[in-house]
């Protein structure tokens, strides 16, 4: 038996992480309402609230985000200014563009790259890499964003984030629009 370890250790690892793999696809959400069109939602004034989790499910930061989103042609530039549970702020401005039915894609200064996004019903899918800033280090992450609209203008967002193909922690965030936006 000892001598199978090493596989046996190499086998539960790999478990693991295809039990961490998901084939959710934003059609599966074709039939959900309300119907989420991101323009329309995040255009004007935004709030969110949120929470990073370590992969140990250590909740490690706590935020809120304003968010200001104006449309410029077929654009839609989302200013989000983030406020930290320990004092810290922050800034990242979105540009979106829709390239098709249901289809966007999306930059920022710390997106590597372009964001792919993809919507169906109540359903958005954010895929892209980020340069994440922690302290004096940055690292290179992968968001697997999906977002899903809720009545009265409520949206729950949850993130996996990974580096190398491992998810390294989850970001959860609730938006919700004033009454008069949403």
């Amino acid at each position: 038996m000892k001598r199978n370890l090493p596989a046996l250790i190499v086998l539960v690892g790999l478990t693991g992480v295809l039990m961490g793999c998901t084939s959710m696809k934003p059609q599966d959400f074709s039939n959900d309402t309300p119907t989420f069109d991101l323009f329309e939602y995040f255009q004007g004034q935004t709030q969110a609230w949120g929470l990073f989790e370590d992969r140990f499910g250590t909740v490690r930061r706590q935020f809120h985000v304003a968010i200001t989103g104006t449309i410029e042609g077929d654009e839609i530039v989302l200013d989000e200014r983030f406020v930290y549970n320990d004092g810290e702020k922050d800034q990242r401005i979105w540009t979106i563009r829709r390239t098709g039915d249901n289809l966007y894609e999306g930059r920022a200064d710390d997106v590597i790259g372009v964001a792919q996004g993809v919507a169906a019903g109540n359903a958005l899918n954010w895929r892209y890499d980020l340069d994440l800033q922690v302290g004096d280090t940055t690292y290179k992450v992968h968001f697997n964003d999906w977002m899903f609209l809720q009545e009265g203008g409520v949206m729950i967002n949850r993130a996996r984030v990974s580096k190398w193909g491992l998810e390294i922690g989850q970001v959860t965030l609730f938006f919700l629009k004033p009454a008069n936006d949403a």
